[in-house]
């Protein structure tokens, strides 16, 4: 039985919570911690956990109880301090996204994890999803063939209010808008599905939240050894159609499913009809997709207990977190400095440290207002 801590316990946290919860024979959280007065007992409370302790600091969480393995899902600033120290107590570590605003921070928390030998794990729960997974499995068979063009889009929608809470809205307490903290998601989809592209162009700016001084829409292009990508990151977006089209050199695949598969005349003008035994075969393949036992936040705790168990590294680990990270700082360094970025970022270019992004991004707005807590759920996907 794997003793877990629980780091922060706002609206983040209850994804971590259920999922546990669904491993009932497997962990047990006995330990929950929040810098905020009463929050981690309010938690304790809504998920019955008569034996947990609550703590007002992780230090003092850490220090106290035999840990096993944590979940941290604070603010993005604190969580290489968060999980440094965790590792370096002995214990695993899943934490929320994005990983850290800066590479320099991820390259901590992975030479935390590599001197303590225990688990580095980032959330990127859209892989455990049964759409992802089915639109992987067409693409790894190979049979759209070589990628042209993708078109991402990560389209959130936020009110003004959103940004009034206290670590949301400035480069310096959230790293940054959609792009890091919204389409950071969709960014590990690209990265997973396509690998890492070689170039980065892109432009941001900040549409329609006058309290916040970071970007709320980015457009970035992304380039690879012969194709290209697009990938839209925003929250003014009115509706939240999130899709991912692929085109390859024989069909086209995308999320929410759809394929189609064009045949040329002699004239090279698409034949009527296209290749309906490809686009048989494709749908073929979506449908053999074995549904996953566990989606979500839930799939992917499953997989770091499994992997704590079994002694094997996590399907999501600290590189991949990191080379998320690299592709936001990417994003922010074309826009801000309106250039291509080539990839990868080594620790020698000045976008590797976070005091470069708080030194040279724009402020778009000034941030008004500043309140510790909102009311409400935090929705964590679409709603339709």
């Amino acid at each position: 039985m794997l003793s877990i801590g629980i780091i922060g316990t706002g609206n983040i946290s209850r994804a971590h919570l259920h999922a546990y919860l669904q491993f009932p024979e497997e962990v047990q959280v006995v330990a929950l911690a929040d810098i905020e007065p009463g929050k981690a007992e309010t938690a304790r409370a809504e998920f019955a956990l008569d034996g947990a302790r609550v703590y007002e600091d992780a230090t003092t969480m850490l220090a106290s109880e035999n840990l096993d393995l944590v979940s941290i899902a604070t603010p993005p600033g604190t969580h290489c301090e968060l999980s440094v120290q965790a590792l370096e107590a002995g214990v695993h570590v899943i934490v929320e996204k994005p990983m850290a605003p800066s590479l320099e921070e991820c390259d901590r928390m992975l030479e935390a994890q590599r001197r303590s030998g225990k688990l580095l794990s980032v959330i990127a729960q859209n892989r455990f999803r049964d759409d992802m997974a089915q639109l992987k499995a067409v693409l790894d068979s190979g049979r759209i063939g070589r990628i042209a063009h993708a078109r991402i889009a990560s389209a959130w929608w936020r009110g003004r209010a959103y940004y009034d809470l206290w670590w949301r809205g400035t480069w310096a307490s959230e790293g940054g808008g959609p792009t890091l903290n919204h389409a950071i998601h969709h960014i590990d989809l690209a990265l997973w599905l396509l690998g890492r592209p070689q170039a980065v162009a892109a432009m941001m700016t900040n549409a329609g939240h006058d309290n916040a001084e970071v970007e709320d829409l980015s457009v970035a292009l992304l380039q690879y050894e012969r194709g290209l990508a697009e990938l839209t990151s925003s929250v003014v977006h009115h509706g939240e159609q999130q899709e991912i089209i692929v085109q390859g050199e024989h069909a086209r695949i995308g999320q929410p499913w759809s394929v189609a598969a064009e045949t040329a005349r002699p004239n090279g003008f698409p034949e009527t009809g296209g290749d309906a035994e490809l686009v048989a075969e494709l749908e073929a393949l979506a449908a053999g997709h074995a549904p996953l036992e566990h989606t979500g936040h839930t799939g992917q705790l499953g997989d770091v207990i499994a992997a704590i168990r079994e002694g094997r590294a996590p399907l999501v680990d600290g590189e991949a977190g990191k080379r998320a990270i690299e592709l936001v700082t990417a994003i922010y360094a074309a826009a801000i400095e309106r250039r291509t970025i080539d990839l990868p970022i080594t620790a020698e270019n000045p976008w590797y440290r976070s005091e470069t992004l708080l030194e040279r991004a724009p402020r778009f707005y000034e941030k008004t207002a500043s309140v510790r807590s909102q009311e409400g759920e935090a929705i964590i996907g679409p709603t339709h």
